[in-house]
């Protein structure tokens, strides 16, 4: 499907946040002409063999609105990651805001909650959030127009978030010398993967671009920020016009080598809930280890 058209003469102010235990970049996403902000990606780190939470990328991002009086509107997931725990509950409390993800989280829900067992207390209907964006749903950041869309492959529920002339990609894509995300979780698809990315890369090509995760491909220094047109004529998996086929071959077989990442099995729970930790009849957080379920 088409998309709005992008507000290329809106630019936010984006402070990135970069988390060394999954590789992860959060950012606080400023109207440039108003106190107003957003939240995409927000982490909680968690210690797994001390079973520990600890709120340390969540504080610096409290931390850095508090200080510059900023009002924070929106706490956006682009997607139910499996590689670290979502901050944005911790970061409502402080601070406020709706948190938002994709409407297709329902899928994920469904899917993740039986590989779980969670029980009928669990609710499957994406009601822990406060807003399921839906594709092309256009919606405010202060005075900033955004558009959500709708980006499946790497999970059912992926979205790329669009905010002024800035592009926020999840896992869709990674910077050029790293490539895409992958595409065999439950639910992913190459196929769809390689459609989700050539509808983002139909943006105009002077748009900012910011991922979600960098490992530093080659030894080089983190990094977070590229733009439409390096991804279009760069990307490694899918510049200078590699064809579906060529991607899907690609990321199969890259796929088929990969491990699990390591903090999988805790992320899957908490983020299905919007970040909230699942509690045993107790009222204690307790999480579940399903055996050969992944």
């Amino acid at each position: 499907m088409e998309h709005p058209i992008a507000s290329l003469d809106q630019k936010p102010d984006v402070t990135a946040f970069f988390d060394a235990q999954s590789n992860t970049i959060s950012y606080v996403i400023k109207d440039p002409a108003s106190t107003s902000c957003a939240v995409i990606d927000a982490v909680m780190q968690f210690d797994y063999a001390a079973a520990r939470l600890s709120f340390d990328t969540a504080n610096q991002i409290i931390a850095f609105i508090t200080e510059r009086g900023l009002r924070l509107e929106w706490i956006i997931e682009t997607h139910v990651h499996a590689d670290h725990l979502s901050g944005a509950p911790y970061i409502q409390k402080k601070l406020g805001g709706k948190i938002g993800i994709g409407e297709h989280i329902l899928t994920v829900q469904e899917t993740f909650g039986k590989i779980f067992n969670a029980g009928t207390e669990f609710q499957r209907d994406g009601t822990q959030f406060d807003c399921l964006f839906t594709d092309n749903q256009v919606y405010n950041v202060g005075k900033m127009t955004c558009f959500a869309m709708h980006t499946p492959g790497h999970t059912p529920a992926c979205m790329v978030h669009v905010i002024g002339d800035a592009v926020f990609t999840g896992d869709t894509l990674f910077m050029p010398d790293g490539g895409s995300a992958r595409a065999d979780f439950p639910g992913g698809d190459a196929g769809e993967l390689f459609d989700s990315i050539e509808r983002v890369l139909a943006l105009p090509e002077e748009m900012r671009l910011f991922v979600c995760h960098d490992y530093g491909p080659n030894g080089r220094a983190i990094r977070w920020e590229t733009t439409i047109g390096a991804q279009k004529k760069a990307n490694i998996h899918v510049g200078e016009g590699a064809s579906r086929e060529e991607f899907v071959s690609m990321r199969e077989a890259r796929d088929a080598t990969l491990g699990m990442p390591k903090l999988i099995i805790p992320s899957l729970q908490v983020n299905m809930r919007a970040g909230e930790v699942p509690k045993d009849k107790d009222g204690n957080m307790t999480l579940t280890v399903p055996i050969d379920a992944l």
